[in-house]
């Protein structure tokens, strides 16, 4: 009775584990949960009262398919104010989170048998996207410093490979790529006329001396090549408004538009006034969110056993970590068994002995974390 295609599907371990934390806690268990990828700030008041302001105007129906087009215009504006891009309305579509968003690409964009290069460490739901779009992926390895080198990539393109995902800030590494390495892939993407998915949801989250750089904003024939994604969802702490977006050459834009408008129609009205004035207002609702995390980080790396290894993070709001030499899935267990810390295994991010943890929890939290950490590392490091 169910499809082929469902059954293949794999469940998020990310929300499993979530899921169990809740489930312990309510229990009255001390679960610290380290679990979840979403920022631990309200949505700024002034973004929610738009959203109320909507409901009371009553803006609840529907709009088009690819998002109201004083929405779209904003987009636009943020693109060329933060990431040196042009691009006009018809070219960006709106959907329901980035997750909706990538899903749609794939749609537009994979026949069967098409490969999809994505580097490991990689967020979970790419390899489980591809494949439902009839895609294959691919993963690459990668170098020491966690990210995909110019000589793996070339070594992974065939005659059917079409597309390359990018993530920089990266989940769950927290790499940020730099401009000469960016530079470096999209000359081996531009020679096999290969499509890049850059993945920027993490764009303002960058620490220390680090940037974000769009790679669609190296060069006009990279824009033509490229099709970026973003959100509010991670930028301004509005996970559940689900509003994501895509910049895409017309064609793809257009394609993307009809599927959107057979499948889910317009994203959420309300939403769409909220992420308007969000996105409208740049940085500065931003700026508290990316100090706290800042910090956050500083401490982490700063105060974590040395017999604990980890990705250093550059930016997002996650780090890998690894203790003693169990695999992926035990360590996870055993942080939950022995102190009640809820990890996500990093296996399936395309990294063995590794667990995920966020720091998008309070600071007091975050210490109590790292001391059950070293407590543990000093039993098993």
């Amino acid at each position: 009775m169910i499809s082929a295609r469902a059954k293949m599907i794999k469940p998020s371990n990310t929300m499993a584990v979530n899921q169990l934390a809740k489930e312990l806690k309510a229990q009255g268990e001390k679960i610290i949960n380290l679990s979840v990828g979403e920022p631990d700030f309200p949505t700024p008041d002034f973004i929610a009262q738009a959203g109320i302001s909507a409901i009371q105007d009553g803006f609840t129906r529907y709009t088009e398919a690819s998002g109201t087009l004083d929405l779209r215009k904003a987009i636009c504006e943020k693109f060329a104010r933060d990431n040196n891009l042009s691009y006009n309305p018809s070219q960006i579509v709106v959907s329901s989170g980035a997750k909706h968003s990538l899903f749609n690409i794939f749609l537009a964009l994979c026949d069967p048998g098409d490969e999809v290069i994505i580097p490991a460490p990689y967020w979970i739901s790419y390899p489980e996207m591809v494949s439902l779009a009839s895609g294959v992926p691919i993963i690459s390895p990668f170098g020491t410093d966690y990210k995909v080198l110019p000589d793996q990539l070339k070594r992974l393109i065939t005659p059917r490979t079409k597309l390359f995902l990018l993530n920089s800030p990266s989940n769950p590494s927290g790499i940020v790529y730099t401009k000469k390495e960016l530079e470096d892939l999209a000359s081996i993407l531009l020679e096999n006329n290969i499509l890049t998915i850059s993945d920027e949801v993490y764009e303002y989250f960058v620490y220390g001396e680090n940037t974000h750089i769009s790679i669609a904003s190296l060069s006009s024939e990279m824009q033509d090549h490229t099709v970026v994604v973003n959100a509010v969802s991670k930028s301004y702490s509005m996970t559940g408004w689900r509003i994501g977006y895509v910049a895409a050459p017309q064609p793809l834009a257009s394609a993307i538009a009809s599927i959107q408008s057979q499948t889910t129609s317009n994203p959420v009205s309300i939403s769409q006034k909220a992420a308007e004035i969000a996105i409208s207002s740049g940085y500065f609702p931003i700026a508290p969110m990316v100090e706290e995390f800042a910090m956050r980080r500083d401490y982490l790396v700063t105060n974590l056993d040395s017999r604990i290894r980890y990705v250093r993070p550059d930016g997002a709001f996650y780090l890998l970590l690894s203790i003693g030499n169990f695999t992926s899935a035990d360590l996870s267990k055993k942080l939950l068994d022995e102190e009640k810390l809820a990890t996500v295994p990093a296996q399936d991010f395309g990294i063995e002995h590794f667990v995920r943890i966020s720091f998008a929890i309070s600071f007091e939290l975050l210490k109590e974390a790292v001391d059950r950490l070293n407590q543990f590392a000093g039993r098993y490091g």
